[in-house]
């Protein structure tokens, strides 16, 4: 049922989607044999475009979709690509998505050199737009990733999370793609600045919300369908939304020495289900929830500027999906 509701999101830009799709299969093709079996392989996993599909979207309400369009898409869908090939190879991750990571298939070196390589056409895609402020966007985007990469490996070595360094590490790892996704959507279309503004920030706001979903996940036990086991955030030493909102509100010790050795890297799988249960327990999810709910109204607020009935009401499903998709 979720995937008939994001055929119908899907619908004002289906064909403009092919068309997305051939230029991103095209791009991912190399007449080497190593390389183009692990691009092949990189190719074959591409999810939902759930990205492409934002910057479609926003740029169909502007006007047709023109090629800069779809190279803005596939140029973002490539960097968010080289990122996450490459955070495998920091997190040692031999999944992603319930699929065999690219470094486990092939290795960490050839995993590098492929994050590389996606990099570079990355950059390539955005110059052919012939946009100097999506060279600089794409540019920046990259640096802003990492840095919430970096922020978020030193954050797991502070005793204390907090929401302030939450809301840090998800903006600069996850709602920056996303406004990044509706920003190159409305000006590679042509869009006038304040059209800009509205669209990059009710982007950023469902990135934020897409990561607190993600984040969700971590508390649930279908790993088939979510791709990574309960507790698998916690085994890394990260302590998301759910998890600070329960230690802000309890005094008990014992819980708080826990969290210390979560983020420590000490703790047993034992220990993280208890944490697990105790978030669960104390209103950790549901507080989760209530803030993505506030961030759904507050996205909702930047969608006056769409004027096509069709485009507004698919960015609505599309908010709606992010909050409420099950994997």
């Amino acid at each position: 049922m979720r995937m008939d509701q994001l055929g119908i999101i899907r619908q004002p830009v289906a064909d403009d989607l092919l068309r997305y799709k051939q230029l991103f299969d095209e791009t991912l093709t190399h007449k080497d044999d190593y390389l183009g079996h692990a691009l092949s392989y990189v190719r074959m996993r591409q999810g939902k475009m759930m990205r492409p599909l934002l910057v479609l979207l926003v740029a169909k309400e502007v006007g047709d979709i023109r090629v800069e369009s779809l190279r803005a898409a596939v140029t973002l869908e490539l960097l968010h690509t080289a990122s996450l090939v490459h955070d495998d190879v920091v997190d040692e991750s031999g999944e992603r998505r319930g699929q065999a990571s690219v470094n486990s298939v092939f290795g960490n070196k050839v995993a590098v050199l492929v994050g590389d390589y996606l990099l570079s056409k990355s950059l390539h895609l955005s110059a052919l737009t012939g946009s100097i402020g999506c060279v600089d966007i794409i540019a920046q985007l990259g640096g802003t990733l990492s840095e919430g990469e970096v922020f978020q490996l030193a954050n797991i070595r502070n005793e204390i999370s907090t929401e302030e360094a939450y809301y840090r590490i998800i903006h600069n790892k996850t709602a920056v793609l996303f406004s990044a996704c509706a920003e190159l959507g409305a000006l590679s279309a042509g869009a006038d600045e304040e059209f800009v503004k509205h669209a990059k920030k009710f982007g950023e706001i469902v990135g934020m919300c897409f990561q607190i979903r993600d984040d969700i996940f971590d508390y649930y036990d279908d790993a088939a369908a979510i791709g990574k086991p309960t507790g698998n955030d916690m085994l890394e030493g990260k302590l998301t939304l759910p998890a600070i909102y329960a230690l802000e509100h309890t005094d008990d010790p014992e819980i708080h020495a826990l969290a210390t050795s979560i983020k420590k890297g000490t703790a047993s799988r034992e220990d993280i289900q208890r944490m697990v249960e105790f978030t669960k327990q104390s209103g950790g999810i549901d507080y989760a929830i209530q803030t993505m709910e506030k961030f759904h109204d507050e996205a909702l607020e930047h969608l006056f500027v769409f004027k096509k009935e069709e485009i507004r009401q698919a960015l609505e499903r599309y908010l709606d999906f992010v909050i409420g998709r099950n994997s």
